[in-house]
């Protein structure tokens, strides 16, 4: 264990006496914990765990605090994770992290307040956020790939979402994932190989994550710019604004969730006119993870739904060579449009895919899966159902949950929870839900 006083670089390293104050704030101690929670997870960076239990537990008696200087900000941490330190000092790319953390837990909630008092749109709210990390870069072509996937996944899949990362970035396309291991890692890994070797020094390589995320799964190692997003919607609205293309990998709960989240956008008429290419990918090995997938969106929101995707196994160049295709379409379109290359204004995502869902057992247990209803809204309410299962895995609040109440229910139409269940267990089967250990499913399905 470490401790040491830590100075800002990039983030909050030019600040008021006032903002010092504020972020002092006794009152604000709501965030102490959360802020607390979420910078161990970006010191212990390099331990490739999904438990936050077991991350909070086996770190204690880790404490940080902020002091104030004249000169600004500084973070005292004390029993801090000694893999974050070399020779004394923090790593640099830690440190950026932390004070990423820093500026989007805490200091950036004051902001967040005020903008609600407003009534300002959640659109607005996540560009603000986004440019508050100095995230939207204009006057740059189409060019960033958003990667989604599992953490859990095996070595092929990652070696393979690696290669897809890797002819990537040898086309010059920046990553955007969810910021973990696993296929949020590969492809970021393979693309920095490939942009060395294409002599790229401004790569990006964006991990976008949400406080319950971060706390269970600390930030890669290769992460150069993260942002903390104040919850699940406000992290996938921020992935679908900000990315240009969309590459799927193998994956679980959490990536079943984001393809309903990007479907059901898509569904939306309004959105007709809108390119955004989506390419599920794989190993051959995982032909039939898609094949499940692609059976299950067909049984539930339908053909339309399955025409919005690209399924291509096995071929990492022929990704790439699509996705690059892709972006010049991109381009066009959002000329077209005179929409930004740096934010899609133009997307209309719906209040239902915007709004925070809390995974209660109530919540839960109430959510609509019959059918009958619109594809989009069925999406919707599916990528709740897997946002709580989601929770129950791998968030410290929804793993206590589970301890206290017994799992979550969902009930429905039988055909379409029976079709649920067979996605899950095949989940289960494939050892997508946990990255260790046996899985205890956290969910009961009624009627299936």
């Amino acid at each position: 264990m470490v401790d040491a006083i830590i100075t800002p670089k990039g983030d909050l390293d030019v600040l008021s006496k006032s903002e010092i104050a504020s972020l002092q704030d006794s009152s604000r101690s709501i965030y102490a914990s959360l802020f607390r929670n979420c910078a161990l997870a970006v010191l212990s960076t390099g331990a490739d765990s999904d438990d936050g239990h077991e991350l909070l537990a086996a770190h204690a008696d880790f404490k940080i605090e902020l002091m104030s200087s004249p000169r600004g900000v500084k973070l005292k941490v004390s029993n801090a994770p000694k893999n974050a330190f070399v020779g004394g000092k923090i790593i640099e790319g830690i440190r950026s992290h932390l004070f990423a953390v820093l500026r989007d837990i805490v200091f950036l909630q004051d902001q967040v307040e005020i903008w609600q008092k407003n009534g300002e749109s959640i659109t607005d709210m996540v560009f603000k956020t986004l440019r508050h990390a100095k995230a939207l870069k204009p006057r740059r072509r189409p060019n960033l790939v958003v990667c989604w996937g599992g953490h859990s996944i095996s070595n092929l899949e990652y070696d393979y979402s690696k290669e897809v990362g890797y002819r990537l970035g040898l086309r010059s396309m920046d990553i955007c994932t969810g910021c973990g291991i696993g296929a949020m890692k590969g492809p970021m890994k393979g693309a920095a190989i490939a942009h060395s070797k294409q002599r790229v020094t401004d790569a990006r390589y964006i991990g976008i994550t949400e406080p319950g995320i971060i706390a269970s799964e600390a930030p890669n190692a290769v992460v150069n710019e993260l942002i903390i997003m104040p919850d699940i919607e406000k992290r996938l609205e921020a992935f679908v604004r900000l990315g240009h293309g969309i590459v799927v990998f193998p994956g679980g709960a959490g990536t079943a969730e984001e393809i309903l989240y990007i479907l059901g956008v898509l569904l939306n008429v309004k959105n007709k006119g809108i390119i955004v290419p989506v390419v599920f990918t794989g190993p051959e090995a995982s032909k039939a993870y898609f094949e499940q997938l692609d059976e299950f969106i067909g049984k539930t929101i339908g053909a339309e739904a399955q025409s919005l995707y690209e399924i291509i196994i096995d071929d990492p160049v022929k990704v790439a060579k699509h996705m690059s295709k892709a972006m010049t379409k991109v381009y066009k379109n959002r000329r077209e449009l005179d929409d930004a290359f740096f934010y899609n204004w133009c997307l209309t995502i719906e209040e239902p895919f915007q709004h925070a869902f809390d995974p209660t057992h109530e919540n839960m247990a109430s959510l609509n899966l019959q059918k009958g209803q619109d594809p989009a809204s069925l999406a919707a309410n599916l990528r709740r159902a897997f946002s709580g299962i989601v929770s129950g895995n791998v968030k410290p609040y929804g793993i206590q949950a589970i301890k206290d109440h017994g799992p979550y229910t969902l009930d429905g139409d039988p055909d379409l929870m029976a079709s649920l269940d067979t996605l899950l267990d095949s989940f289960v089967e494939q050892r997508r839900m946990k990255l260790s250990g046996d899985y205890t499913p956290c969910y009961k399905l009624l009627s299936a």
